[in-house]
């Protein structure tokens, strides 16, 4: 199994001897040993993860890389946080996801009408099996913690990835900013209930559905 670490918070440095990993398509900035890369299509396995990719409209592109070595992986100088799967799954905004083990399963997942976060809109990445995967933030990651008796509401802006035993909902209306005056058009916000954790981002990026 590929061995993930981090080279600094900002690169994704990965050993490999002989197995494989998924990447973000043109994430990769160095390797060394001997490496072979193919191009895969669609952010998820099958027909169901090409359709879903196809109504979002959304162009998520990974490379499998396999060999022995290591392989060297960053983005735009996003914070790279490591996520150690041990059969469970990993929901994660698609452009959040950096590389997976190539044994981990992605896929996609319906979520009900999202307002169309940049790049996903009803889709979320999927991530199971067992090993690691590397998700970005903009800005350091925090990890909030969700109980029965404490749920979480998260602006969809900063949303990156949750995992656990969580109820997703929708909240449409007002958001903390246009609360404050800031923003307008049709605003929602996330919230989840359960056990479990989500991540997020302190940056948040664009959205679609209205300043949210």
């Amino acid at each position: 199994m590929a061995m993930f670490r981090l080279q600094s918070s900002k690169v994704l440095a990965v050993d490999m001897t002989g197995d494989a990993v998924k990447a973000k398509n043109g994430s990769m900035v160095a390797y060394d040993g001997q490496m072979a890369f193919k191009k895969l299509t669609g952010g998820g396995e099958g027909i169901r993860g090409m359709v879903t990719r196809r109504l979002t409209g959304e162009q998520m592109t990974l490379m499998e890389v396999k060999g022995h070595g290591t392989c060297f992986f960053a983005d735009r100088a996003s914070e790279i946080n490591l996520v150690t799967l041990n059969g469970e799954k990993l929901y994660v905004e698609s452009s959040n996801l950096l590389a997976t083990d190539g044994g981990l399963r992605t896929g996609t997942t319906f979520t009900g009408l999202r307002g169309a976060s940049q790049g996903n809109g009803l889709f979320t990445t999927t991530v199971e099996g067992h090993g690691q995967a590397a998700i970005m933030s903009d800005g350091p990651a925090v990890l909030l913690r969700v109980s029965p008796q404490y749920p979480l509401t998260v602006d969809p802006g900063a949303y990156v990835a949750h995992q656990g035993n969580l109820r997703q909902s929708f909240q449409s209306g007002v958001t903390f900013r246009t609360f404050m005056g800031e923003g307008g058009g049709e605003a929602f916000q996330i919230r989840f209930e359960g056990d479990g954790v989500v991540h997020v981002q302190p940056s948040e990026r664009n959205t679609i559905a209205g300043d949210v």
